[in-house]
């Protein structure tokens, strides 16, 4: 799509919570394979956050001189991580990738700065406590509760609701747009009683939230990714389209911003 090859890259910047092994990234076993073995590469991991943070730093890095072009991936496997006695949480995710190619180029989309934050009080709302330093993986008998994701669900609500209100209110304060000016949400596919709540929140009609979760489940970082593409394959959006990236991740991470397609 962005009518390069794939030996132009100057770099691979891996946003995922479960890449396929600690060390080294996965970001530098996919340039391996990709057949571009000296460019920078390293994962970067916000959760449902991740590949709009990931974009962020790619146009940091492109701005800065450090790469002139990147590829932004995201790739998750929650079935690998997703306990499926847990019936509270076990339906929603699912296993996606999405990937964008980061220029200078002005004939390009227009990526305006992400803004990213966070609130780390709610640090225990979204997480899977095992496989790190703090707990390694248990011997052949051991417990695995604590290597599958686990969610304090209404803790995410609310806050998910907030701040996704508030990134998308932020995001048009900042560019100076108001709510009719907005083409698109596309937003993390958390789930859609959050973003139905949303919508009623900032005053933007659901059908202009770009939804596949239906399709696809809650993706965490490949998300936003996977439904922009599912966006564009099915010929939705128009050249000049305003579309804001929203994001909700745990952590608690939060990011967003403007795409000008």
């Amino acid at each position: 799509m962005a009518e390069m090859e794939v030996g132009e890259l100057d770099g691979v910047i891996m946003a995922t919570i479960i890449p396929d092994q600690p060390v080294p990234s996965a970001a530098s076993d996919l340039a391996r394979h990709l057949g571009v073995p000296g460019a920078l590469a390293f994962d970067l991991n916000a959760a449902c956050s991740g590949w709009l943070y990931a974009l962020e730093v790619g146009r940091a890095f492109i701005r800065s001189g450090t790469a002139g072009k990147l590829l932004v991936v995201t790739a998750e496997l929650l079935s690998r991580i997703t306990n499926p006695k847990d019936h509270a949480t076990a339906f929603l995710f699912g296993d996606g990738a999405g990937a964008a190619i980061l220029t200078d180029d002005e004939n390009g989309h227009r990526l305006s700065r992400m803004a990213l934050s966070g609130d780390a009080r709610h640090f225990e709302a979204i997480q899977r406590m095992g496989g790190g330093a703090r707990m390694p993986m248990p011997g052949a008998e051991g417990d695995l509760e604590h290597f599958y994701l686990s969610m304090d669900g209404p803790t995410v609500f609310k806050q998910a609701v907030k701040a996704f209100g508030d990134i998308i209110e932020s995001t048009l304060k900042r560019h100076g747009l108001t709510t009719d000016d907005v083409d698109w949400i596309v937003p993390h596919q958390a789930n859609e009683r959050i973003l139905r709540a949303v919508s009623k929140r900032v005053g933007i009609p659901y059908d202009r939230f770009v939804m596949t979760i239906s399709k696809y489940g809650n993706t965490s970082a490949a998300s936003v990714s996977m439904a922009l593409g599912w966006a564009a394959e099915e010929g939705i959006l128009s050249e000049g389209d305003k579309i804001v990236f929203c994001s909700v991740g745990a952590g608690l991470t939060y990011a967003g911003g403007l795409l000008t397609w």
